[in-house]
């Protein structure tokens, strides 16, 4: 890129400091982007680009890392903690692990774009010298003291724990260090001989195994604030200071004391330090600035909401609010700062040519066709953008229907070396550009199918690994309840090393009631079970030498017996029974699959290849998918149904709730809008005559997808060609419905979901009498589901609203 591809307005920033803000108003689109992008490839600064809200950090690094050349870096991305001032929760550890990469990669900045939110960039930070106060290098052949060592691990924020799988953590056995840094993308393993360290590996947190080696590891700090006896005694004399209290009996200082970090600590950060600092503190000094003209009043907006929820928590005597001042930079202040920075004042009023509109009519027998006439009628060259690989296969298929063949490109600079006058690329652009003095189009995905909220990961996630998932590799810990085959329930007292016929061996300690003990050479581990029993952790023990435990075993043994005799019945009737094998449309299957309005993620995908699959063999299916509450089920579902109905069979999805019945119906129906299937649900929200009508329309094969309670397993229920029927949460039916559950496997295609499988089906899965199909990524940005119980409260409800809308997520509000 040179000079040329820049603004006239932004050039003096190529070779020198403007003296006072320039005003620069971008074209439509993600013409500002580009410019950005340029402008970091050709001025040699870091540029600082500050945006009105959190939602809109994202988009616009991912704008500009579409126009970066070859060698430029991404754009850097300070986090935000995402959530409410003054919260009494802590920040999710992996945004605080970018947090620290990004503030310790911005003090060596050559060069190269920061986006931060003008919320994030108000808040206070910890000194600049802390990164390099509190981080630790570890080199080979580097002598270290075991003792020593974790307690400088402590000191700078790391948290002891028995296995490494999450940032900020360590574990120590033997001459064996685990640890994973913050800002690293995996964990380490050093292993020591004596006290030298003789190799640094990375591992596999999910496997425990290790893999690359290296020569040296750098360890950030694993908080934002260090936890020393100096800086909680600082802590104490800023508590007394800046809230005017006795910081002796306070609760937060009383557990800093003992060693626990209370949930929440984060908003009293600047407490740990003498000074604090900004994020200008960290910029190098030749940065450049740019925000909106609607950046200030934003900033406002955020001051007043911080004051008015210190004033809300004034009232709590465990942990009073801190002054806004002392967390939070006033916009008054903030803004001051910007004097001292050149910067651009950016427009938010588009200049030039609007984009086209582009939007795809579903409705229309040529759904593209505005396409197709922009395409035809401008002279200059188009690029389209599909958001993943995916996403691309689709829409080539929709435009080649349509008679656009566009050629493959990589990115943008192959395009614009290549000569195609229609060409397709792969990236999450959301905003297209129209550039018709370079006779140049960029469409979106977006722009041909509306401001859809496509869900894109950018940390792509491996194909997970079963058999790691079902079997849980966690370590023993001591005390752990345990099975051996010959002996029942004990718990688990570590490993002991014994001199047995002369030699040394490791064996297992278990205990048993009344405190007897067993030894289990290590080479007989196969006896020794996990116990899953109901019981929890606290098991009752069984008693060594009696005939408990084998009673208990035969009784067991017997039942396997009759539930093995029932399943052979039932799968030897399946096999005998030819099912219904389903053909495709593939073109109104991939239709209907582009109205998602998410990016599927790799397990999601995967399993409805496997249904599908399933669905298309002459064989019966029988597959459960199981997956987290929000990771994708009903879609894989949802696929299913369309494949069935487009057949012309019918489909009854069963669920355990009347809620659910008209939540399901709602998201049936939704997706399913442009199809000629029609969809209905069964419950007791409707009248008898309601009731009826459906129940007649099952008959005569005018509803094609029903939604329903346990009532569509009545007697009266009859369909006119029942082919597949979708079970949501098998074990929350009653024994009658099961039983009826047991004749339908027989008969259709069945497919069951569920979050949490009962014993038995998860058994019946992974030993192969029923297939498995596992959903474990989330979706982007997806938070560990926390669960509190409390008093209906307006406020409270409120504020959890407030929390999740700040970091641009949803909510599911039942009332």
């Amino acid at each position: 890129m040179t000079t040329k591809s820049l603004p006239t307005e932004l050039k003096p920033f190529v070779s020198g400091n403007p003296t006072s803000p320039i005003q620069w108003q971008p074209g439509h689109g993600s013409d500002n982007a580009r410019a950005l992008s340029a402008l970091a490839a050709t001025s040699k600064r870091p540029l600082l680009v500050i945006t009105d809200s959190i939602t809109q950090v994202q988009p616009l690094a991912d704008a500009i890392a579409f126009y970066n050349g070859a060698d430029q870096p991404p754009p850097m991305l300070l986090p935000d903690w995402e959530m409410l001032p003054y919260d009494h929760f802590s920040p999710d550890q992996e945004l605080i692990s970018e947090r620290l990469s990004v503030l310790h990669r911005l003090q060596v900045m050559k060069q190269g774009v920061i986006i931060v939110a003008v919320t994030t960039l108000s808040q206070r930070l910890a000194p600049v010298d802390y990164l390099d106060r509190y981080s630790l290098w570890l080199d080979i052949e580097q002598h270290i003291d075991l003792d020593g060592f974790r307690e400088k691990l402590t000191r700078a924020g790391y948290t002891f724990v028995n296995q490494v799988i999450a940032h900020g953590v360590f574990t120590i056995r033997g001459g064996i260090i685990d640890l994973f840094p913050m800002g690293s993308k995996v964990p380490f393993r050093i292993e020591l001989f004596d006290d030298q360290v003789e190799s640094i590996r990375t591992f596999d947190p999910e496997s425990q195994r290790s893999n690359e080696s290296l020569d040296q590891i750098h360890l950030l700090p694993g908080r934002e604030f260090p936890i020393t006896d100096e800086s909680i005694t600082c802590f104490f004399r800023n508590y007394q200071t800046h809230l005017q209290t006795n910081a002796s009996q306070a609760f937060l200082y009383r557990e800093l004391k003992a060693g626990r970090i209370p949930a929440g600590i984060e908003f009293y950060l600047p407490l740990f330090f003498e000074k604090t600092a900004t994020l200008f503190d960290y910029l190098p000094a030749n940065t450049a600035l740019f925000y909106t003209d609607e950046c200030f009043s934003h900033a406002e907006n955020f001051w007043e909401m911080v004051n008015d929820r210190r004033e809300h928590r004034l009232v709590d005597i465990d942990r009073p609010p801190l002054p806004a001042n002392v967390l939070y930079q006033q916009a008054n202040e903030l803004f001051g700062e910007f004097k001292n920075w050149p910067a651009v004042k950016v427009g938010t009023t588009p200049t030039g040519t609007p984009l086209p509109d582009v939007r795809a009519d579903a409705h229309s027998p040529k759904p593209i066709q505005r396409l197709q006439t922009f395409v035809a009628e401008q002279p200059g060259r188009t690029l389209l953008v599909a958001e993943s690989n995916g996403r691309r296969e689709a829409l080539l298929s929709t435009l080649r229907g349509s008679g656009l063949k566009p050629a493959q490109c990589n990115d943008w600079e192959d395009f614009l070396h290549s000569d195609a006058s229609l060409a397709m690329t792969v990236s999450p652009l959301v905003e297209g550009l129209d550039d018709p003095q370079a006779g140049i189009f960029v469409i979106t995905e977006s722009m041909l199918f509306g401001e859809q909220e496509i869900a894109l990961r950018h940390d792509r996630h491996r194909d997970p690994d079963l058999d790691a998932i079902v079997r849980d590799l966690s370590e023993l810990r001591i005390g752990d309840p345990v099975v051996h085959v010959d002996h029942g329930v004990g718990r688990y007292q570590g490993l002991q090393v014994m001199d047995v016929g002369g030699s040394n061996g490791e064996f297992l300690c278990l205990e048993y009631a009344e405190t007897s003990r067993i030894y289990v050479p290590v080479a007989k581990l196969d006896m020794i079970h996990r116990y899953s029993g109901n019981a929890g952790s606290n098991p009752p023990l069984h008693k060594l030498g009696n005939s408990q435990w084998a009673k208990a075993r035969k009784k067991a043994q017997d039942k396997a017996h009759d539930a093995a005799a029932e399943l052979l019945e039932i799968y030897a009737r399946r096999a005998a029974k030819l099912g219904h094998a389903y053909s495709l449309d593939l073109s109104d299957y991939q239709t209907f699959s582009n109205s998602f309005p998410y990016e599927e993620t790799l397990d999601q995908r995967r399993t409805i290849d496997e249904v599908v699959t399933d669905l298309q063999a002459p064989q019966p299916m029988d597959r459960v998918v199981c997956g987290d509450v929000g990771f994708g089920k009903t879609e894989v579902a949802i696929r299913a149904a369309y494949v069935v109905a487009a057949a012309g069979r019918q489909v009854a999805v069963l669920v355990p709730t009347t809620l659910l019945v008209q939540q399901h119906t709602e998201s049936f129906q939704d997706r399913f809008a442009d199809t000629p299937y029609q969809i209905a649900g069964l419950s007791r929200f409707q009248t008898p005559k309601e009731q009826q009508a459906i129940q007649d329309s099952m008959t005569s094969g005018k509803v094609d997808i029903v939604i329903g309670t346990q009532k569509l397993l009545g007697k009266n229920i009859k369909f006119k060609d029942l082919g597949l029927l979708i079970i949501d949460e098998e074990h929350r039916f009653g024994v009658r419905q099961k039983e009826r559950f047991k004749a339908l496997r027989a008969e259709v295609d069945i497919l069951n979901l569920t979050a949490t499988p009962i014993p038995r089906t998860l058994s019946m899965a992974v030993s192969g009498l029923r297939d498995l199909s596992m959903i474990t990524t989330p979706p982007q940005r997806r938070m560990p589901v926390k669960t509190f119980v409390r008093t209906w409260d307006p406020l409270l409800i409120k504020e959890a609203c407030q929390r999740e809308f700040s970091r641009g997520g949803q909510v599911y509000l039942i009332h």
